[in-house]
């Protein structure tokens, strides 16, 4: 599927504490920096100028693997896919000029494989683990991530061991268990599966968990390159992410940063916004007390309907942080109430129906443009992060009217506007 002519190239040279900067050999299975910090992935950036071009890249497939010589692997026996990448971005024109925002746009990440943006995290992190010789991977998971490791895994013929709160969408504990994972549930938090995960790194497993090894960022940048390419290699004004351990925050900054130092993109980068719950927000109380890092959310408060951001501690608190102050952004938190309206409200304007966790992003860009931080004016792209399908019993949408099978419809059916079942919200004209 991917050339084996030698002109598939990895510039990839070693990695990097995200924080005291000590380098670590790429060639052999790493975790976590000697300081307990995330180790980043760096690249021989000169000799990816020499060879390739915003146009080379152009021409190749649309899958995430166009931008390998910014990817960590280096030979393309070793990739696992399932043709994730290039998800659409889509104009929420008539949401957004309800709101005051008209240059409102989403990147739909619930259209890759697995359902959500874990499948490119865990394309790369599994490749990669494969050309490592790791066999055995274990992760704690809010559920996505579960999902879409233990199918990755399954594709490359690796063990997965899967540890989730009991919470959890049920659809993916059924997608771990499908592929073939083995699985646990805990009556906790990702905190206590991450700690019960770790119990199998001690018995030889390896560790999969967020910003616990290398390559999940790189996969997660991704969004970051194509964002950049589909917007004609220029970005948008701002950028509002959903924000639990914050790897897809973390990689988008990390694309452009990289593609800023090669040249492809120029001028002032996007301001980033991270989303957190009124039920969990560590890394909004942080940024908004001037933090450099983020106290642990209590547990036992650490609740809301968006579970993929209900983190209560992130390993990459210091890099979220640094990438929102740096780039004059923001963090904000909304409560489930919003959450779950504006979910619904731009399902019926604009017909994008979003996970929690991206419909999060909308209650922020509500909230943002009402108190003037956005001036409206701005191009705002928003990650819808999976596929609302996945959270189906969150949906709070009314029962349609029950018909005989011998009955005709009702004259109100007919009506040029009619009140939608979906909590009242009125159909559009």
């Amino acid at each position: 599927m991917y050339p084996a002519d030698g002109t598939w190239t990895s510039t990839l040279t070693h990695l990097e504490c995200g924080r005291c900067a000590e380098r670590y050999d790429a060639d052999v299975p790493q975790n976590v920096c000697r300081c307990g910090s995330p180790l980043l992935v760096r690249y021989d950036l000169d000799r990816v100028r020499a060879s390739v071009r915003p146009r080379d890249i152009a021409s190749r497939g649309t899958d995430l693997w166009r931008y390998r010589e910014l990817l960590p692997v280096r030979d393309p026996a070793n990739v696992i896919t399932l043709g994730e990448g290039w998800t659409p971005i889509v104009p929420l024109a008539e949401y957004g000029r309800r709101i005051g925002v008209p240059g409102l746009l989403a990147k739909d990440e619930g259209m890759l494989p697995t359902g959500s943006f874990k499948a490119r995290g865990a394309a790369v992190g599994v490749s990669r683990a494969r050309e490592l010789g790791v066999r055995r991977l274990t992760l704690p998971t809010n559920g996505n991530a579960g999902a879409a490791w233990a199918t990755y895994a399954a594709r490359a013929g690796t063990e997965c061991l899967v540890v989730m709160p009991e919470d959890a969408p049920q659809v993916t504990r059924k997608e771990c268990l499908a592929a073939g994972a083995r699985v646990y549930m805990v009556d906790g938090l990702i905190g206590d599966a991450g700690r019960i995960a770790g119990q199998a790194v001690r018995d030889g497993w390896f560790s999969a968990a967020t910003l616990r090894e290398p390559y999940r960022i790189e996969g997660k940048k991704t969004m970051g390159l194509e964002i950049a390419e589909q917007f004609g290699w220029r970005v948008p004004d701002v950028v509002v992410y959903p924000t639990g351990g914050g790897v897809g925050l973390i990689g988008i900054r990390k694309a452009l940063d990289e593609l800023a130092a090669l040249g492809w993109i120029t001028g002032r980068l996007p301001r980033f916004v991270a989303v957190q719950s009124t039920g969990c927000a560590p890394i909004v109380r942080a940024f908004e007390s001037g933090a450099e890092t983020a106290e642990p959310w209590p547990a036992d408060q650490a609740r809301t309907v968006a579970f993929g951001i209900n983190v209560a501690g992130a390993l990459g608190d210091f890099l979220i942080l640094s990438a929102l102050r740096d780039s004059e952004g923001t963090a904000i938190a909304v409560d489930d109430r919003d959450i779950l309206e504006e979910q619904l409200a731009c399902a019926t304007s604009d017909g994008v129906l979003m996970c929690p966790e991206g419909a999060a992003t909308l209650a922020a860009v509500r909230r943002l443009r009402a108190d003037k931080w956005l001036d409206g004016d701005e191009e705002v792209l928003v990650l819808n992060t999976g596929s609302a399908v996945k959270y189906a019993d969150t949906l709070e949408v009314g029962q349609p009217p029950r018909l005989r099978r011998d009955a005709d419809l009702p004259p109100e059916a007919a009506a040029a506007e009619m009140t939608s079942t979906a909590r009242g919200f009125r159909t559009p004209r």
